[in-house]
């Protein structure tokens, strides 16, 4: 894991006592996610599925600049580890402010090797996974409500080649936001969306698209000029997670440097 820039500095503190639930947060934009909300006064709930050592590092690295963190192991996929993930947090804190539903998988697909175990590890984790989370959290959301944040990805609208699987998953979840932000709203839990465009983290390299080549390609469409940075998706991340969003609402923000216009 790259170091974890934790925003200690920052004259806000939005989310002072507020719990904040991060799924995938063992590295890359979860790991900045709950970083910053923990910078910002929150108590972070660092999801991992099997990442550990990650999830510690992450909780380590908040800790030691003076916050507050908690790692718990879970395949949002399944729901039964989900009941008991958000049973245990129950128990321990009594409810969730925020979740940020980040935990997603991608590896490149092309159409011709396409099958079913390709189908459903994609969506199972992109978005049932993300429904699932959502539903049983709903139980512990104050009366006041609260706020879902869910992340995309520029590639639901920009549709890259041997990427048809994950970006269509990233487009359900899209979608998703729109109803659920609708059928959520009467118990004031306000749900947006982050759609990041080509950002650097460890998952980008595991599927094979940090390489010195890829990078050029993709910044090339980048009117910015350069790859973005976890702690730049999380910042945006927070923004629709407080109160200075607080009429805001099924909306998506596209974090891409203009590569996603």
């Amino acid at each position: 894991m790259k170091h974890l820039i934790i925003p200690w500095g920052l004259s806000v503190r939005r989310f002072e006592d507020k719990i904040v639930l991060v799924t995938g947060a063992s590295k890359g934009i979860g790991a900045a996610c709950a970083a910053r909300f923990a910078g910002e006064g929150a108590q972070v709930v660092v999801h991992y599925h099997t990442d550990q050592e990650g999830a510690s590092r992450v909780v380590s690295a908040i800790e030691s600049a003076g916050g507050r963190a908690m790692a718990f192991a879970a395949s949002v996929a399944e729901e039964d580890e989900v009941v008991k993930m958000l049973w245990e947090i129950d128990r321990l804190f009594g409810r969730v402010d925020v979740l940020v539903n980040n935990a997603g998988v991608f590896k490149p697909t092309p159409l011709q090797t396409i099958g079913e175990a390709d189908f459903d590890w994609h969506f199972k984790t992109n978005v049932l996974g993300m429904l699932l989370m959502s539903k049983h959290a709903l139980r512990l959301f104050p009366t006041a409500g609260g706020s879902i944040v869910n992340v995309g990805s520029t590639a639901s609208t920009m549709g890259p080649p041997g990427g048809s699987l994950y970006a269509a998953s990233k487009g359900a979840v899209t979608t998703a936001i729109k109803s659920l932000a609708k059928e959520l709203a009467p118990q004031g839990i306000r749900v947006n969306g982050v759609n990041p465009g080509y950002v650097l983290t460890e998952g980008v390299a595991a599927a094979g698209l940090a390489s010195e080549e890829f990078q050029a390609f993709m910044v090339a469409g980048t009117p910015l000029g350069r790859p973005g940075k976890p702690e730049e998706i999380a910042a945006a991340v927070a923004f629709l997670a407080s109160e200075d969003a607080s009429f805001v609402t099924g909306e998506i923000l596209i974090v891409s440097g203009g590569s996603g216009m």
